[in-house]
């Protein structure tokens, strides 16, 4: 789970960064099955953590980010730079690597 009191106040992204969790995905498969984690693929599903103020153009008007805290969101299969908060994994990406917001 999302350890929303340290990730707000510890981990704030900056111009159109989006700060994520990736959803988990299932371990096992219908047969029982176990997985080992170079057998996952990586999942493209996550949930909006923290969002930056957005990025100013050259007339100085903020465009902020379309999505918000919260928002399950779809991104690019590689992208983001992951970081590890207190032992949970978290995702910065770029406004531009969100593909859609999942309704």
């Amino acid at each position: 789970m999302i350890s929303e009191q340290i990730t707000k106040t510890t981990l704030k992204p900056l111009g159109s960064r989006v700060l994520v969790q990736r959803l988990k995905k299932e371990e096992k498969l219908k047969g029982g099955i176990i997985l080992p984690d170079s057998a996952k693929k990586t999942e493209e599903v996550a949930v909006v953590v923290a969002v930056g103020p957005g990025t100013p153009d050259k007339e100085g008007t903020i465009h902020k980010v379309p999505v918000e805290p919260g928002d399950k969101i779809l991104l690019d299969k590689y992208s983001g730079q992951e970081v590890e908060l207190d032992g949970e994994k978290f995702v910065i990406v770029k406004s531009e690597d969100i593909v859609a917001i999942v309704g």
